[in-house]
């Protein structure tokens, strides 16, 4: 095993789990999860059978990642945010051939107790703020705050808002890396020479 699994934690049959990889107390991967290597699946987290998380991801404790969720490389999900994978659930109707399928891309960033309705993308480096319901799809490099989420912002890859104004054209600077990001229209690039 070439994963740290707490003495608590459940791993069922099946799970493939990339090396250093560290499953915390009371943790519970279901057998056709796929987690790749150097992630962190904090105290008390569920993973689903049909769930993909990428490299380096950190899952804080409470947080369940539901069948169908796609969690890609360097994604952070901050303690006790909730995924969804039913639009609209009734406990007396099943709906498990209805999940809808939530991705979220490279960097992103979800904040503590976050909702993300399902079926929606969260872009590159974006950053959900803590207590947000996300439920349309968010842009990369967008900063999205309140109840339902709102854009107030540009986050750089660094994890630091760049001055930008939501939409038009426009260049800054992040202050820590000098990384170059353009704004074109109502889309954040990252400038690489």
């Amino acid at each position: 095993m070439s994963f740290f699994k707490h003495d608590t934690a459940i791993i069922d049959q099946g799970a493939v789990i990339g090396a250093d990889s560290r499953v915390w107390h009371w943790a519970h991967v279901c057998g056709g999860a796929l987690i790749g290597s150097g992630v962190s699946l904090g105290q008390n987290v569920f993973v689903g059978n049909k769930v993909q998380i990428g490299n380096n991801v950190k899952v804080q404790n409470n947080v369940s990642v539901y069948d169908n969720v796609v969690l890609e490389d360097d994604v952070f999900c901050g303690p006790s945010m909730v995924f969804t994978n039913v639009y609209n659930p009734r406990s007396f109707i099943e709906r498990k051939d209805e999940y809808l399928t939530t991705t979220v891309k490279k960097g992103a960033t979800l904040g503590a107790n976050c909702t993300i309705v399902c079926g929606i993308e969260i872009g590159e480096y974006a950053l959900v703020g803590a207590g947000a319901v996300v439920n349309k799809d968010v842009k990369a490099f967008a900063l999205m705050v309140g109840v339902p989420a709102k854009q107030i912002g540009w986050m750089s890859k660094y994890g630091e808002q760049i001055d930008l104004p939501l939409s038009g054209a426009g260049t800054a600077v992040c202050q820590h890396t000098g990384e170059k990001y353009v704004l074109n229209g109502d889309t954040v690039t990252l400038f690489s020479e």
